[in-house]
């Protein structure tokens, strides 16, 4: 529940950001008119992420416990820490040019005819929002582990913080709409981040112990310590702990060794780059004819 809560929350933030950067241009504008075609796009989007992902689910279902089952995993593990590196550091890189990148496009589909652009505009913002969202929660079926016994019994959970990370992702999109500078953005997107990458240094563990369990990596392949007495990872909280934070109660020394150089690169470059001066712009001068009257 606590993962799909966060992952949903803050890929329903920018989501909604996204559409709404999208509507306020537009009504600035003077082009209400158009409303209907982004919303046309974010439809499409929703219906192409919905499908793809219950699709995928039910394909996979069909191959639970098998070998095929534990490769498709491990490419998902792969994929969506992938996804979730970069697009943290993206996020970070672009978030204060993301709202002119964003116009710069709606002026680049106004121009074109804009039914159509401005709906494949919206697709492309959303649709990138909602694939992201789907890899990320097959990703969170495939670490929990009681979803490997029984592939369906975490899905109620799942949905019930799928469900709350999307309301209050909507009211944070209110709450900017209505306060916009008064809420620090940047900020939230830093502490989610820092804890999506240590979901992502999670997965990348499990991916870890996916392929020495398929006998692809024999490297440092001995558990280094057993914990399962105290905080086994059958049990509530340790599944909790296993999906969203990598816990492991066996853990092998190549888990440890991926997992800590994972934390140590990627949360230790984020923090870097979010302490990094940002270059001054330099002073405009004033014109020649100013200057000399």
């Amino acid at each position: 529940m606590l993962p799909t809560f966060v992952i949903f929350l803050r890929e329903g933030v920018e989501a909604s950001m996204l559409v709404a950067i999208l509507l306020a241009y537009l009504a600035r504008s003077g082009q209400r008119e158009h409303f209907r075609d982004v919303y046309l796009g974010v439809a499409a989007a929703l219906v192409l992420a919905f499908g793809g992902g219950t699709a995928a689910f039910l394909v996979i279902h069909t191959y639970a416990g098998s070998r095929v089952q534990t490769i498709f995993e491990t490419g998902t593990f792969l994929l969506a820490a992938a996804v979730l590196t970069y697009m943290t550091f993206w996020m970070h890189s672009h978030a204060r040019s993301l709202s002119a990148e964003l116009r710069a496009k709606a002026d680049s589909a106004m121009g074109r005819g804009a039914r159509w652009s401005l709906a494949l505009v919206a697709f492309q913002a959303v649709g990138r929002e909602g694939l992201e969202t789907v890899v990320f929660t097959l990703a969170i079926f495939f670490a929990a582990s009681n979803a490997r016994a029984n592939f369906a019994t975490s899905i109620p959970a799942a949905a019930m913080g799928a469900a709350l990370g999307v309301v209050c992702a909507l009211g944070i999109a209110f709450a900017i709409y209505r306060l916009g500078h008064r809420l620090n953005l940047g900020r939230f997107f830093q502490v989610v981040g820092t804890l999506l990458m240590l979901f992502a240094a999670g997965l990348l563990a499990d991916a870890v112990e996916n392929l020495q369990q398929l006998h692809w990596l024999s490297l440092l392949s001995q558990p280094l310590w057993n914990t399962t007495a105290v905080l086994s990872e059958a049990g509530a909280v340790g599944d909790i702990l296993h999906t969203f934070l990598g816990y492991a109660a066996q853990p092998t020394g190549l888990q440890v060794l991926v997992y800590s150089a994972y934390v140590l690169a990627a949360a230790g470059g984020f923090f870097w780059i979010s302490g990094r001066p940002r270059r001054a712009r330099m002073p405009v001068p004033p014109p020649a004819d100013a200057a000399t009257s």
